[in-house]
C-alpha cells in the first residue's frame, strides 16, 4: 500500500470540481469549534484552506521594521496590526501589516472586516507571485483602498490604489513603485499621515 507522504508532490492534483470550498462562517465554526487550532497553520483564501508560508528571516525582519514605523505614525482613530487576520466575502487571510480603523479594543470578539482596513501590506519574498495576482484580486475584490507589497528581491515598494471591487477580474486601477531611494507617502483613508524611505526596510547593501 503506497502512503499518501510517499506520493510525490507533482503527483496530487485535483482539478477544481474536487476541491471542496467553505464559506467564511464555516471556517469560523470550524474555528470555534476546535476542529481548526493555530497549529494547523492556516488561513482561508477564496475560500480554499491554505498553508501559510513559513517566515523567512528577510520577512520577519522588514515586517518587524515596518510595524514600528506604522505604529508611530497612526492618527487618533486608528491603529496598526501586524499578521492579523481580515474578514472579507470568501476569504480571511493574514497580512503582515495593516492599518484598522478604530480601537484595539473593538475588536475583543471578532477580526476587522475589510471595509475597517484602509491600508494593508504583504512582505513578500518566495510569495512574490502570489501577493502579485491572488492576494491582490482578493484585497481589489473587498475594495481595500491600498495595498503594498514590499518586494524583497527588488529592494523597492509597491503600491496599489483604486480599487475595482467585486468585478469579473478584480484588480487595482493605480501601480506606484518605490525605489530605495525614494519616500512612500502613509495614505490613511484620505489623509497623508507620514512618509516612510524605502530604504529604511532593507539593510545596506
Amino acid at each position: 500500500m503506497t502512503l499518501l507522504t510517499e506520493i510525490p508532490h507533482q503527483a496530487l492534483f485535483f482539478p477544481p470540481t474536487m476541491l471542496w470550498r467553505i464559506s467564511v462562517e464555516r471556517y469560523h465554526e470550524m474555528i470555534r469549534s476546535g476542529a481548526l487550532t493555530e497549529e494547523d497553520n492556516l488561513e482561508l483564501v477564496e475560500g480554499y484552506l491554505v498553508k501559510k508560508m513559513t517566515i523567512n528571516p528577510p520577512h520577519a525582519m522588514v515586517t518587524a521594521v515596518l510595524f514600528r514605523l506604522f505604529v508611530t505614525l497612526m492618527p487618533n482613530g486608528y491603529f496598526a496590526g501586524s499578521q492579523q487576520p481580515v474578514t472579507t466575502s470568501d476569504s480571511e487571510t493574514e497580512p503582515d501589516v495593516l492599518v484598522i480603523r478604530g480601537a484595539a479594543h473593538d475588536f475583543f470578539s471578532r477580526h476587522p472586516y475589510a471595509s475597517e482596513v484602509p491600508l494593508l501590506v504583504e512582505v513578500s519574498d518566495r510569495t512574490l507571485q502570489n501577493d502579485q495576482t491572488q492576494k491582490k484580486r482578493i484585497y481589489a475584490r473587498a475594495e481595500i483602498p491600498v495595498y503594498w507589497i514590499v518586494n524583497i528581491p527588488e529592494r523597492q515598494l509597491e503600491v496599489y490604489s483604486d480599487p475595482s471591487g467585486p468585478t469579473i477580474n478584480p484588480s487595482y486601477r493605480h501601480l506606484h513603485t518605490y525605489s530605495v531611494s525614494e519616500q512612500v507617502p502613509v495614505q490613511v483613508d484620505d489623509n497623508i499621515v507620514g512618509l516612510i524611505s524605502v530604504a529604511d526596510l532593507f539593510p545596506p547593501e
